[in-house]
């Protein structure tokens, strides 16, 4: 048997249904509302309907399964956490027993609950690194399912911008995306940078805005903007006018800032402007130049060469270098010198510090003429005031040694004579001067121009008064004699009412000075160089101050109460004060009489 409700409910939708009549009820709800929030009620008390009870009649099947419906109350809540990217709504038509039907529509609110995202998370682009300013490049947009201000606002770079030399622009089409597109901002530089590796966030409207993050990687590509660049603009040889075709000259050397291809260089001599004779040839890849063709000391002498260094670019770029080549005649007997000085950079200097024995420079002799090379070359040393000897094991390589103790206070610079003699007849002879420099160590401590200095300063001046200036001197060089001073503290002597500038010695009041606190306050000046380990020395400086009336007698008591007999004789002393005084250093008793 039907119930009675349902015989209503039937009858009253057919009728309606003929009819067409019902009214729209809308809700709405915030996506990820808690389970069991009420969203609201069918009925809104003005509705041409009898209210509850009702027939739900859902609109799709996600109604069911995510709203929990109170037929008897009309009271709609969620049954789940809503999700607008998943449903945007939801509809349903309730039927009262009697009046109009009521369509409920349920709109799902959008809350900032997804992150802008980008399609990858690494992204490679490469730019030329000759690309104007302002050129763009497309990046992957970020994409956010959230609307409105929820969905992505504004894309920043992060990290990795070098020198600031790009920037991000943005434009939203119709389809809602905000697209990104990285501009050059400055100017590229292959050699200065070769790559940037740029973070790049999105950010949405929220507050706060969530964000997501793209790495890209850019490659600057490069073009052939830098020439080759010799070592050398210009180079110095010499070779005997006996050697053989393929005798190595000179090796010159070039290189190219850019890279691949365009840093790749060739060698060549310009035959136009130089040696169209073809005496020498160079190796295109290593710049090795070799003997070409026999030479000969008594038609040339010189030969200049023009050496061309050229890349590979497509558009090659190329610079010049000179080379002087000398030829020298094998019937000149004279032995050659070679110094090889051994100090750290391989110029003619020596250490005071250095002890007897102690090696300054290598010095190896060779004649050309001689049949048994070394042998027959007499080397001997003169200057240096006994103070380098020369020595060796082999009679081939002299070694020229530290024989007394050096100072270079004393002497600064040595000039040595190395004369290397062959047995020829007549015998020919080749010298060598050396001009040696002995350089500082930091073995002399900063001297004051006198240990003890006397100063005067009233006792009124205010800070900064100058008070005496000291000087030191350091007889070493350079760090080791920069000189910086310093006073002492000791607060027992009152050396915090003065101060010293560091740089000229100039001692000057840094708070006000009293003569009644300390009338000869003792300062300790430090002097100390810049060497390694500093050396430091000491001088007194004694200040007077002088005195200014600036205390005033001074009562023993403030309040002084006596009694006096009436019957007390004239004259008699009925009270003793004491009066002290900081300018007289004294103390006074007086008395007080009885008239």
């Amino acid at each position: 048997m039907i119930p009675a409700m349902a015989v209503l409910w039937l009858a009253n939708l057919l009728l309606l249904a003929a009819a067409g009549a019902e009214h729209v009820r809308d809700l709405e709800v915030s996506e990820g509302a808690p389970v069991g929030t009420r969203i609201g009620f069918i009925g809104d008390g003005a509705s041409p309907d009898s209210g509850p009870p009702y027939l739900i009649v859902p609109v799709g099947s996600a109604v069911d399964s995510d709203l929990a419906i109170d037929q008897t109350t009309g009271e709609i809540r969620t049954k789940v956490p809503l999700d607008r990217e998943t449903r945007a709504s939801y509809s349903l038509v309730a039927i009262p027993i009697s009046g109009d039907n009521v369509k409920v529509v349920v709109k799902v609110l959008d809350e900032n609950d997804n992150a802008p995202t980008f399609p990858m998370s690494v992204m490679n682009i490469e730019f030329p690194e000759n690309t104007p300013r302002d050129v763009k490049r497309t990046l992957h947009p970020a994409r956010d399912l959230d609307l409105d201000i929820f969905n992505t606002q504004r894309y920043n770079i992060i990290s990795g911008n070098i020198n600031n030399a790009f920037r991000l622009s943005s434009h939203r089409e119709r389809d809602g995306v905000l697209y990104l597109d990285l501009q050059i901002n400055g100017f590229l530089d292959r050699e200065t940078t070769a790559s940037y590796s740029l973070v790049i966030e999105a950010l949405d409207g929220g507050s706060p805005p969530l964000r997501g993050e793209m790495t890209v990687n850019i490659t600057i590509q490069d073009v052939n903007d830098n020439p080759p660049i010799f070592n050398q603009s210009r180079y110095f040889a010499t070779v005997p006018e006996n050697a053989t075709i393929g005798t190595s000259v000179l090796h010159v050397f070039a290189t190219d800032a850019d890279s691949d291809e365009n840093g790749q260089i060739e060698y060549s001599i310009n035959r136009r402007q130089s040696d169209r004779d073809n005496m020498f040839k160079i190796d295109a890849t290593t710049g090795l130049i070799l003997v070409n063709k026999p030479l000969d000391f008594e038609t040339k002498e010189l030969h200049e060469l023009v050496i061309v260094a050229k890349d590979h670019g497509l558009q090659p770029l190329e610079t010049t270098a000179f080379v002087s080549i000398r030829v020298t005649d094998v019937n000149d007997n004279q032995p050659t010198i070679n110094v090889i000085f051994l100090s750290d950079d391989a110029t003619p200097k020596i250490s005071e510090s250095a002890q007897p024995g102690e090696f300054v420079a290598r010095i190896s002799v060779h004649d050309p003429d001689s049949k048994t090379d070394y042998s027959n070359i007499n080397v001997t040393l003169s200057g240096g005031d006994g103070h380098f000897g020369l020595t060796t094991r082999d009679n081939i390589i002299y070694l020229v040694i530290v024989s007394l103790p050096l100072d270079r206070e004393m002497k600064p610079n040595y000039t040595l004579n190395v004369v290397a003699t062959d047995t020829g007849t007549p015998p020919l002879h080749a010298s060598r001067t050396i001009n040696l420099q002995v350089t500082d160590i930091n073995d002399n401590a900063p001297e004051f121009e006198q240990q003890e200095y006397h100063a005067n300063v009233m006792e009124v001046s205010d800070p900064g008064t100058s008070v005496i200036q000291v000087l030191a001197n350091d007889k070493d060089e350079g760090n080791n004699s920069a000189i910086t001073y310093s006073l002492k503290e000791t607060p027992q002597t009152h050396s915090g009412w003065f101060q010293i500038d560091s740089r000229s010695g100039l001692v000057t009041t840094r708070a006000h000075v009293d003569c009644e606190t300390d009338p000869v306050p003792q300062l300790t000046v430090i002097a100390t160089d810049n060497g390694f380990p500093p050396l430091s020395s000491s001088a007194t400086v004694l200040v007077t101050i002088h005195d200014v009336n600036d205390n005033e007698p001074i009562f023993d008591q403030s309040f002084y109460n006596v009694s006096v007999a009436e019957n007390e004789a004239e004259g008699r002393c009925i009270l003793k004060v004491k009066l002290s005084s900081y300018i007289l250093s004294t103390i006074t008793d007086q008395c007080a009489i009885f008239y």
